[in-house]
């Protein structure tokens, strides 16, 4: 006879969603566990040889026995494999987590995990009492502080973000590129586009195209770096600036993960920005996830959460967004899915 559980009465179904509540409540053992196995760079040992964790110990500088249990962690979730005597396999999932190979998503790991992130979500019950983040309470810094400032005091965090946005357009690039027509567009400006990765990638692709990144002062160098390495240096410049305060002109404005770190004022501010620099006939591109209605699987009303924890900002409908889009001087004309929960939106000045 089943046991019937209080609020879902009784049978292998109520056992099911019991099951599943607990999973999603420890779902935060998930992020650290791939945090540290981002962090001890384990992908990376086993797929040079080290496959036991007395080997991948030695080359880390970790204890054997707690690296062991860590590796087989990881690989209960589908990072590694066994491949019997106590050693390990790499699988495709587990290879996202190596550094410096295209798809990577290794710093995103890291990020996610670290005190940012972490702390902040903290916060989330207190966010949503008071109306707005709360992130600077668990992180000990001024109110009304923001993420960027936080990154400042903290580089090496701030790093790891920064590598994590270029995972994050990894993820889209192909998308985007194979997306958007350039006919006509001379010089696109990726707005906080940090090393620049998605301009760069229209560069390759489109020879007679210019591109630019605007993103803080700090990021400058390591965008020129990023060019460098992309052989697309004497066509891309970085700027130093505040979308802010102007933006440089251009036939075309790539927001990819803009809009969702801010207000509806900042953001409106941001779009003004791009539309009283634009070339005549200037179009834009917004990169964002969209929340979907209430009750359906939505990856951009988890999204939000983590927005209202650690940023200003929020995800947002695409009524929401067409919204903005009026108030600001432009109009969507085209909306894309890509293969992960985000959206192009290209929109066409008014």
């Amino acid at each position: 006879m089943s046991e019937e559980i209080p609020g879902f009465g009784s049978g292998a179904e109520a056992a099911r969603s019991v099951m599943k509540m607990v999973e999603m409540i420890s779902g935060y053992w998930v992020t650290q566990i791939l945090r540290a196995t981002a962090e001890l760079s384990l992908a990376d040992h086993v797929a040079a040889g080290a496959t036991t964790a007395q080997e991948i110990a030695e080359r880390e500088g970790s204890d054997p026995a707690t690296t062991y249990r860590l590796l087989r962690a990881a690989s209960s979730i589908g990072v590694f494999g066994d491949a019997g005597e106590r050693r390990f396999r790499l699988t495709a999932m587990g290879g996202l987590l190596r550094r410096d190979v295209p798809g990577s998503l290794r710093e995103m790991a890291m990020v996610r995990g670290a005190p940012l992130h972490w702390q902040s979500w903290g916060s989330l019950p207190d966010a949503v009492r008071k109306g707005t983040t709360q992130m600077h309470a668990a992180l000990g810094l001024a109110e009304g502080a923001t993420a960027f400032d936080y990154f400042g005091q903290h580089p090496e965090e701030g790093a790891w973000f920064a590598s994590s946005m270029s995972n994050a357009t990894g993820m889209v690039i192909d998308d985007v590129t194979g997306a958007l027509d350039l006919d006509g567009v001379s010089v696109a400006v990726d707005v906080g586009g940090s090393t620049g990765a998605l301009v760069q990638e229209l560069l390759k692709k489109n020879p007679g195209l210019t591109g630019v990144v605007l993103d803080m002062s700090h990021v400058v160098d390591s965008a020129v770096e990023a060019a460098a390495r992309a052989g697309v240096q004497d066509r891309f410049s970085a700027v130093g600036g505040d979308f802010f305060t102007d933006v440089p002109a251009a036939d075309l404005y790539l927001l990819k993960m803009i809009l969702h770190d801010w207000s509806d004022t900042q953001c409106l501010t941001i779009l003004r920005n791009c539309r009283a620099s634009a070339h005549p006939g200037a179009r834009a591109v917004v990169i964002e996830s969209v929340v979907g209605s209430p009750g359906e699987p939505s990856f951009g009303a988890l999204l939000d959460m983590n927005m209202l924890a650690a940023t200003h900002g929020q995800e947002r409908d695409f009524d929401e967004f067409d919204a903005l889009y009026a108030e600001s001087g432009w109009r969507r004309v085209a909306t894309r899915p890509t293969r992960t929960p985000q959206f192009i939106q290209e929109l066409e000045a008014i």
